[in-house]
C-alpha cells in the first residue's frame, strides 16, 4: 500500500498521531532498559524524519531532544551531589560530606559516589526524556489545534484550554529560530547568553500579541456560550460522567492489581458510563464543526501501532521483568531482549502507511538549507554575498 501525498482530506487526523506517540510513551514507562528506551527514541526520531512537514510548529522536535538531554544531566548531577538510594560497591569518588541535622535524615550532601548509583540515575533519567520525546514526536506530527475537530462537545472548553497549553512550546521555538535568523541576516550573533537575552523579550511580544489575538478570535467565534438545557439532563450528565470516570480509575486499578475479577467489568461499565455522559454534555455545545476530521484505514493503522507497542511491552512485563529492567546492582551490561525490542519496531509503521509530507513542503525544506547553506551575510555589505 504505497502511501498519497498528504492534502487537506488525505491529512491523518491529529488524534492518529496523538495515539500513537501516546502508545510510545506508555511503552517507554513499562521498561529501564536504556537499548530499549533508545530504540524507541528511534523509531519516534524516524518517522518523525519520514513525515513531519516544514511547517513552524513541527520544528519543535530537536527541541523536545534537547530538553530530554538536559533531563538526563540533571537526574546525573542530583544522583553525583546529593547521593541515590542505590547501595553499591565500586566507588567513583569520595566528595566531602556536609554535616546535616538529625531532622534531615535521609538526605545527605556529598559522600561516596558509586557506579551503580550513577547507574540508576542514568536509567531513571533517561526513562523521562524518551517520554518527553515521545510528546515532542506527537507536537511535530500534527498540529494540537486539529485535536479540536476530534473531542467532543462536552469536552470543547477544556480542549480550547488544552490545546492552547500545548500550543506554547512549538510557537515559543519557532518565535525564537525566526528570531535568530534575523539577527544572522543583520549579521549579529544569534548564540550565547546576550543573543539569548536580546531574543527574550521579542518573544514575550510575540507571545503577548497572539494571546490578544486568540482572546478576540475566540470571542468572535462565540467561545463560552452554550445552548439551554433542562436541570434533569444536567445532573444526568454530571453523573455519569463523574460516575463513568471513577469506574475507570476503579477498574484499572482492579486490572493492574490482584482483584482482576471485577475490574475489566467495573472498567467496561465506567467507560459506558462516561460515554453517556460525555455524549448528554455534547448536547450543550452550540457549535458548528467545518471540515470534521475524517477516520480512515491509515489512521486507524498509525494509531493501533501505537496501542500495539504499548499492549506488547505491558505483556513483556508479565513474561520478561527481568529484561525490560535491568538491575543495578550487581553492575551488569544491559541486555538487548529480542522480543520486545520487535514489539517496539511495530511504531515504525506509520513511515510506510501515512501519508507523505506535500511536494511544496519538501521543495521548500530543501531550499531553505540551500539558502542556509549558499547564502552568507557581510555586515558591511548592503546585500547578502553568496
Amino acid at each position: 500500500m504505497s502511501a498519497p501525498r498528504a492534502t487537506r482530506t488525505t491529512a491523518l487526523p491529529a488524534g492518529a498521531w496523538w495515539l500513537w506517540a501516546l502508545g510510545l510513551a506508555t511503552a517507554a514507562s513499562r521498561t529501564t532498559d536504556p537499548l530499549l528506551l533508545g530504540l524507541l527514541v528511534g523509531v519516534a526520531g524516524y518517522v518523525v524524519a519520514a513525515r513531519r512537514t516544514e511547517a513552524p510548529w513541527a520544528r519543535s522536535y530537536g527541541a523536545f531532544v534537547k530538553l530530554g538531554l538536559v533531563v538526563i544531566a540533571i537526574r546525573l548531577v542530583f544522583a553525583f551531589f546529593l547521593g541515590s538510594p542505590i547501595p553499591g560497591t565500586h566507588t567513583l569518588v569520595t566528595l566531602p560530606e556536609v554535616p546535616l541535622p538529625d531532622w534531615a535524615k535521609g538526605v545527605r550532601i556529598g559522600g561516596r559516589v558509586t557506579a551503580e548509583g550513577m547507574m540508576f540515575a542514568l536509567y531513571d533519567g533517561l526513562k523521562l526524556a524518551t517520554l518527553l520525546i515521545c510528546v515532542g514526536a506527537a507536537n511535530a506530527l500534527a498540529h494540537p489545534a486539529r485535536l479540536l475537530k476530534s473531542l467532543p462537545g462536552a469536552l470543547y472548553e477544556v480542549g480550547v484550554a488544552v490545546v492552547v497549553a500545548m500550543t506554547f512550546a512549538p510557537n515559543l521555538v519557532a518565535d525564537v529560530q525566526r528570531l535568530r535568523a534575523a539577527r544572522r541576516l543583520r549579521g549579529r550573533p544569534d548564540r550565547g547568553v546576550t543573543a539569548l537575552l536580546q531574543v527574550g523579550m521579542p518573544v514575550l511580544e510575540g507571545a503577548l500579541e497572539r494571546s490578544v489575538a486568540l482572546a478576540a478570535a475566540m470571542d468572535a467565534r462565540g467561545y463560552g456560550r452554550s445552548a439551554d438545557v433542562p436541570r434533569a439532563v444536567r445532573h444526568t450528565t454530571s453523573v455519569l460522567t463523574l460516575g463513568g470516570l471513577l469506574g475507570v480509575c476503579a477498574g484499572t486499578y482492579g486490572l493492574l492489581g490482584e482483584a482482576g475479577g471485577y475490574g475489566l467489568p467495573l472498567l467496561l461499565a465506567g467507560l459506558a458510563a462516561a460515554l453517556g455522559g460525555l455524549w448528554l454534555g455534547g448536547r450543550r455545545s452550540v457549535r458548528s464543526r467545518y471540515r470534521p476530521e475524517r477516520w480512515g484505514v491509515r489512521a486507524w493503522l498509525v494509531a493501533g501501532s501505537g496501542i500495539a507497542v504499548a499492549a506488547l511491552m505491558i505483556w513483556a512485563n508479565s513474561y520478561a521483568p527481568g529484561a525490560l529492567h535491568p538491575p543495578a546492582v550487581p553492575l551488569t551490561a544491559p541486555v538487548l531482549p529480542l522480543w520486545p525490542a520487535a514489539s517496539v519496531l511495530v511504531g515504525l509503521l506509520p513511515a510506510f502507511v501515512a501519508p507523505l509530507p506535500s511536494s511544496g513542503d519538501r521543495a521548500d525544506r530543501t531550499a531553505s538549507r540551500g539558502r542556509g547553506r549558499a547564502v552568507d551575510v557581510d555586515p558591511r555589505a548592503k546585500e547578502p554575498t553568496p
